[in-house]
């Protein structure tokens, strides 16, 4: 499927990401996700409130919200369909929705039945899929991690379980939910909602060479080596060739 291209604006967007410090970015996605989450679960909250405190599942969303994302231009947005594990569809960010250094969403659930819809801490929604263009980083920045495969693409385990990313095509994909059965789940199922494809069969292999950071099994470490372009081999190089300029 081939895609409209980036509008300037766009470019300029993604070019000042990579140059911003990988602390600085992962923090900004954090607290911008956490704002997300905020007002996903008020709106939940007022619809709950609205249908006399029903414990009911959300309904699912309209086709004019889902058009958002299955329109979607500028890269593959993936998903895991319209229910998860149960848990309808709530919310796409879409065109309209879209941060370039953040990425584009969809969130699946609701955070009302186990918190109440005031109270409990922050708003723990059973997943959230996030697609965002890579960046060339170190995942250092993502704290305690180990890395894994899944679907034939190399990715990595963070925030105690909570999260995965992975690596596929020009993109990475941020796995976060409320359990890790959760986000492994969702890992297994994902699938583009604005290009065809499937659930079945791996991943479209990255097209760059992923920053993982610690240990490597050697099946990871099999696929690192056989990325298109030889990715990987290529990255080696010119960290070697700017290693040796700046000993001079």
């Amino acid at each position: 499927m081939r895609h409209a291209k980036i509008m300037t604006p766009m470019e300029a967007a993604q070019a000042a990401r990579r140059a911003e410090p990988t602390e600085q970015l992962a923090a900004r996605r954090r607290r911008a996700r956490r704002r997300r989450l905020v007002a996903i679960g008020a709106a939940l909250a007022c619809g709950v409130v609205a249908g006399g405190c029903s414990t009911g599942q959300p309904g699912p969303i309209g086709r004019g919200d889902l058009a958002e994302a299955q329109t979607f231009p500028y890269f593959r947005v993936y998903w895991v369909g319209r229910i998860f594990e149960g848990h309808q569809l709530a919310a796409v960010d879409g065109l309209k929705g879209y941060i370039a250094s953040i990425g584009d969403s969809v969130y699946y659930g609701d955070c009302i039945q186990s918190k109440g819809i005031f109270g409990g801490g922050s708003c723990q929604l059973p997943l959230q899929v996030t697609t965002v263009l890579y960046h060339v980083h170190s995942n250092k920045a993502l704290g305690s991690q180990r890395n894994i495969l899944v679907r034939g693409v190399p990715g990595v385990v963070y925030d105690q379980g909570h999260s995965i990313e992975l690596y596929t095509g020009r993109v990475a994909i941020d796995i976060f939910a409320d359990t890790f059965d959760h986000a492994l789940t969702g890992a297994r199922l994902l699938r583009p909602v604005n290009a065809p494809g499937s659930a079945n069969g791996n991943l479209p292999a990255p097209v760059f060479c992923p920053g993982l950071y610690g240990a490597t099994e050697p099946a990871i470490e099999r696929v690192m080596q056989s990325l298109p372009g030889q990715a990987c081999q290529r990255a080696e190089s010119n960290e070697a060739f700017k290693k040796a300029v700046q000993s001079y």
